[in-house]
């Protein structure tokens, strides 16, 4: 979020896209200021992969990030786009090989992990 608030208080012309994997709907972080930042052409372009449960009428059935939407919701790999990829490391390496797949030069995507720091008590 630090990244796409950067980018759109620099005034970037650049369009940033968000390809956001979540469980459910009620479980999106910042959902409303992604979306007044989404009605901004120039801002963010925002694609919701909904894994477990989705909104009547959604336009996809729940699942995971897959080949059809990476090639949906990122540039083409001629456009040497920047990718980054945050979550847990299963995700992370799932989400970089799918982008490897469809044409991402790996040395173009960069990567945070993050995970349990121990025992739930």
């Amino acid at each position: 979020m630090a990244m796409i608030r950067t980018h759109a208080s620099a005034g970037n012309s650049s369009q940033f896209r968000l390809l956001y994997s979540v469980r459910e709907p009620g479980a999106i972080f910042y959902r409303e200021e992604l979306q007044t930042l989404s009605l901004d052409k120039h801002s963010v372009a925002l694609t919701y992969a909904c894994t477990r449960e989705i909104p009547k009428d959604w336009p996809r059935p729940p699942g995971r990030i897959d080949t059809a939407l990476i090639a949906n919701a990122t540039w083409p790999s001629a456009l040497a786009p920047t990718c980054y990829v945050c979550g847990p490391t299963s995700f992370v390496e799932s989400a970089t090989d799918l982008l490897i797949a469809s044409g991402i030069e790996r040395d173009k995507i960069r990567t945070e992990r993050f995970g349990s720091t121990g025992e739930r008590k």
